[in-house]
């Protein structure tokens, strides 16, 4: 028996957010048994807490309902609210495929199921996007405001910045395209006149059509800007996902710059929404 629950990450109110289910002693489960759960729990990504093995204070696995994950955004910050939770730790260095990562969670006193969480993310491996027409042609937009780029963190992001939310809002990909674009996800962004930004993801090769929050992404995303101009290093920036599919989430992130080698951190609200039991 197994006990879960779910979070709903980058979200603060009933019904937003992007939700993660979270396994707690998960030790005794092989990867075939967790792929088959998080094929059957059906949500984007399911985790799994397990012992540490490389100094951290949890081995977290991540899964799809069709494959692992080295590392992935909102499923990470709400295992971090699931842990504070369980073990009454509140800051906590969570090991992944991709390193060890520090994450900070701050209970909200008038909410005792939500939580405030700060998360580190890795440095990611950057390159220009070679197949960006046939990209830009899946995905119905005309052209990109910056150059289109693929930022590896684990999962592999492809930014396409628009002109604004009129024309975001009306993007409707061909998803039978979209998938031929194997172990990617194409994220299509704009600036707003509040000075956040606005984003919409789509990944139909990592099995989501579109998702709520892509908290991978969000420092990336920052990233990206600071590398073009459009947001100076050490600026927080504001992002806005899912509202497009009735699930609006909220992140924020911060790409820095030391001795010419990035750091990001991503942060933003969880819930917790459910508990239960899986009898395996």
């Amino acid at each position: 028996m197994h006990k879960y629950t779910i979070i709903n990450s980058f979200g603060s109110e009933l019904f937003t957010g992007n939700p993660v289910a979270v396994f707690f002693y998960c030790d005794d489960l092989d990867d075939y048994h967790m792929q088959k759960l998080a094929a059957e729990i059906n949500l984007s990504e399911t985790t799994f807490i397990r012992s540490p093995i490389k100094g951290g204070d949890f081995n977290i696995k991540i899964f799809t309902p069709v494959n692992e994950l080295g590392f992935a955004g909102h499923p990470l910050l709400g295992t971090a609210l699931a842990l504070a939770k369980e073990t009454g730790l509140f800051q906590i260095n969570i090991e992944t495929q991709r390193g060890i990562y520090r994450f900070s969670i701050d209970l909200v006193k008038e909410k005792p199921y939500t939580a405030y969480v700060q998360m580190e993310q890795p440095n990611p491996i950057i390159s220009s996007y070679k197949y960006h027409q046939k990209l830009l042609e899946a995905l119905g937009v005309e052209k990109s405001t910056l150059p289109i780029d693929m930022y590896n963190v684990g999962p592999r992001h492809v930014f396409v910045g628009v002109e604004n939310i009129d024309i975001l809002e009306k993007i409707n990909p061909d998803l039978k395209k979209l998938s031929q674009f194997n172990d990617m996800a194409a994220l299509c962004f704009c600036l707003t006149d509040t000075d956040s930004l606005r984003l919409r993801m789509f990944s139909p090769a990592y099995g989501v059509a579109e998702d709520a929050a892509t908290g991978s992404a969000a420092g990336p995303l920052a990233l990206h800007l600071c590398r073009y101009g459009l947001s100076e290093f050490g600026k927080r920036i504001e992002i806005i996902q899912g509202v497009e599919i009735e699930r609006p989430s909220y992140m924020n992130a911060v790409a820095k710059k030391i001795n010419e080698e990035f750091f990001l951190e991503a942060g933003g609200y969880a819930y917790q929404i459910a508990v239960g039991q899986y009898f395996i």
